[in-house]
């Protein structure tokens, strides 16, 4: 049997500022419907189906993509009147905030994850996501949350930039490694080779005759040479 957390659809989890920046645009003007056409050159796939989900949920598009009365009024309020067009928006998408079943101005933070799992399903970092765009979209309405909500979303939030920063810095360390390392490689084939070449020629005897010291030193001349040619070729 399908629950009501299953039958209920997510609240949104795109970015807020994607989700703002979108409203704005239409300040140029709105289509009679927002489908792949219109916003397909602008967000990648994953992020229009999210943006379009949001929409849907906030009740600002139907279900065939046309533009709602509310998305119209938002799209050309300012001021006030679009913090009060967003108080209502999320007043009605958000049901715990209609019926009351949460006051966000006292919940603590955990107290809101519960509640938007109870009522939406949502976990994870999905639920994070939601809570995230959730708690945008109250403070873009200028409405008051819970400091315990909003000191909490902070902290989450320099977590996971300090762990993006970390991660970014291990991909680049890796990247320069990557960059560097034939070269080290190529340096230490050279000595290798070279220390072998070396190894194999004898070592100078003085009590050897005059022919065979006059040979041994043209032979060595020839592979200092032959070392000092590979060096200027490599450098080059």
């Amino acid at each position: 049997m399908v629950n009501d957390r299953q039958r209920k659809s997510l609240p949104p989890y795109v970015s807020y500022r994607t989700f703002q920046n979108f409203v704005e645009g239409l300040a140029l003007g709105i289509p009679s419907r927002i489908d792949r056409s219109y916003w397909g050159d602008r967000y990648s796939g994953s992020s229009g189906t999210q943006l379009m989900a949001a929409l849907r949920f906030l009740g600002l598009i139907d279900n065939d993509s046309i533009p709602t009365a509310r998305l119209k009024m938002l799209a050309s309020a300012r001021g006030s009147q679009r913090s009060d067009i967003l108080r209502q928006i999320g007043h009605t998408a958000f049901e715990f905030i209609s019926d009351e079943s949460l006051d966000p101005q006292v919940a603590t933070y955990a107290q809101l994850e519960e509640t938007f799992y109870n009522v939406y399903g949502v976990t994870g970092d999905v639920g994070r996501k939601c809570i995230k765009f959730f708690i945008s979209l109250e403070s873009d309405a200028g409405i008051a949350l819970s400091p315990f909500i909003l000191k909490r979303s902070r902290t989450l939030r320099s977590s996971t930039d300090i762990r993006r920063k970390k991660t970014a810095k291990a991909k680049a360390e890796t990247d320069r490694n990557s960059l560097t390392s034939p070269a080290t490689d190529l340096s230490s084939r050279k000595t290798t080779w070279d220390e072998m070449v070396l190894a194999k020629f004898p070592t100078f005897d003085p009590s050897w005759s005059d022919d065979v010291k006059s040979k041994w030193f043209e032979a060595f001349d020839t592979l200092l040479k032959k070392r000092g040619s590979a060096s200027s070729a490599e450098e080059r």
